[in-house]
């Protein structure tokens, strides 16, 4: 992993002077500013028992769902389909520090654009004057669960783009492994035949797997060991998986 440090900063200056890096950042803090404008009239029209954070970090799946295949579409199969990751290997890499370089610098920016939205809070502290909208157990446990989500979205979008040499095959394989993790997994949660002895099994999965009630855990300050388990573990999988579809790939080249 010696090189791995290096591959990282190529990657992330590569990002830096990426100009779809900028327009994706834009597209991100001004989709979120207009949920965050939209949920403080809310707040000014009708009294509510929820902090503003609370209810800002519930659109989660929104941003995720759109912002992660852009973030992770190109890492590998732009380099597959140019050839590039053939060369680059040629050199005294891995395929696991190339992946995980990519991996890291996709996640650091992931982090950073959610980090940028502190100022929509910022900024209501400084005008609102009521401490009663920022409820910091909330805006806590809301950067702490993207943070650690994140982990796991953004392999799983490095896992596509490992799957296919056309970025926007990967992009969309991404979007549906996404919305099958995160809203397909709600909706099964909810499916009645679940409910039966027999699939008693498959139930207690489902309900593990369930990303929202993650999201709700975090922002009341609870921390479950098995759900931190569950976000690293699947991160893990999914680069293995990625590492292994690389080198499957160019084996059969």
């Amino acid at each position: 992993m010696k090189h791995y440090l290096t591959l990282l900063s190529h990657e992330v200056r590569m990002l830096l002077v990426n100009p779809s890096t900028y327009i994706a950042a834009v597209m991100f803090l001004g989709v979120m500013g207009f949920m965050f404008t939209g949920i403080l009239e809310s707040y000014s029209k009708t009294p509510q028992d929820t902090s503003p954070a609370q209810v800002f970090f519930s659109i989660f799946w929104f941003p995720v769902l759109f912002i992660v295949p852009l973030l992770t579409m190109k890492c590998l199969a732009e380099e597959r389909r140019l050839g590039t990751i053939e060369t680059l290997l040629t050199t005294p890499v891995t395929t696991t520090e190339v992946v995980l370089a990519k991996y890291s610098a996709a996640y650091l920016l992931y982090v950073s654009l959610w980090a940028s939205t502190g100022g929509f809070f910022y900024i209501l502290k400084k005008f609102a004057g009521d401490s009663r909208f920022l409820d910091s157990g909330p805006l806590i446990g809301g950067y702490l669960f993207v943070a650690v989500s994140g982990l796991l979205f953004i392999a799983v979008g490095v896992f596509a783009s490992s799957l296919s040499r056309n970025q926007s095959v990967a992009g969309i394989l991404c979007f549906a492994m996404l919305a099958g993790l995160i809203v397909g997994v709600r909706f099964l949660a909810d499916a009645t035949w679940l409910n039966r002895d027999i699939f008693a099994l498959a139930k207690s999965a489902v309900d593990y797997a369930q990303i929202f009630s993650h999201y709700e855990d975090f922002t009341r300050g609870v921390i479950d060991a098995r759900q931190i388990l569950f976000y690293f573990s699947g991160t893990v999988l999914a680069l293995i998986f990625s590492i292994l579809g690389v080198e499957a790939k160019l084996l059969h080249s």
